[in-house]
């Protein structure tokens, strides 16, 4: 099961759904603290800003970002739980979550994923740049940009509700 959640959400959601393995992905030099029942061989963090296009000082997602994911993502045996965060739980971690999941089960149906997404998560927003670099990766031929672009914009919120997206038991 993937969790996705605020940073401010981190620790409580780590503890309450006994995950061992967490993605970060938020501005290089912001201040976390990585729950203690987290090992460091265990965390992937992906230091990016939440944009869409280049910003003079800031880390465009890229693709370097979404392939250490995907390869990272092998060594999680999905025994316990994996938690997905950013700052705000709202556009890069439901990125990457939605990512994840479509990664983990070829077969599933972008829409219907992208549909269960916005239902779990009224406030998610997936960062565009990330779903389109990861369509490409995947070789999803743009269904997952369109799956996303379908839910539109999220509800506003400064932070969004944790959920869970299932994901198949490893083989």
């Amino acid at each position: 099961m993937i969790h996705v959640c605020s940073l401010a959400k981190l620790e409580e959601t780590v503890e309450r759904v006994g995950a061992r393995h967490v993605v970060t992905l938020v501005n290089a030099g912001t201040p976390m603290r990585l729950p203690n029942a987290i090992s460091h061989n265990n965390h992937l963090f992906l230091a990016m800003n939440d944009i869409v296009d280049p910003l003079s000082g800031m880390t465009l997602p890229g693709e370097q970002h979404v392939v250490q994911l995907l390869e990272w993502i092998k060594d999680w045996d999905r025994q316990t739980p994996l938690v997905v965060h950013c700052f705000a739980g709202i556009s890069r971690s439901t990125a990457a979550a939605y990512t994840l999941a479509l990664h983990l089960d070829p077969t599933r149906d972008e829409v219907e994923l992208a549909q269960t997404l916005r239902t779990r998560s009224p406030s998610a927003t997936p960062n565009r740049r990330i779903i389109e670099i990861a369509d490409h990766l995947l070789g999803r031929s743009g269904r997952m940009v369109a799956a996303i672009d379908a839910i539109g914009r999220g509800e506003d919120a400064f932070e969004g509700v944790p959920f869970h997206l299932e994901v198949p038991a490893k083989s």
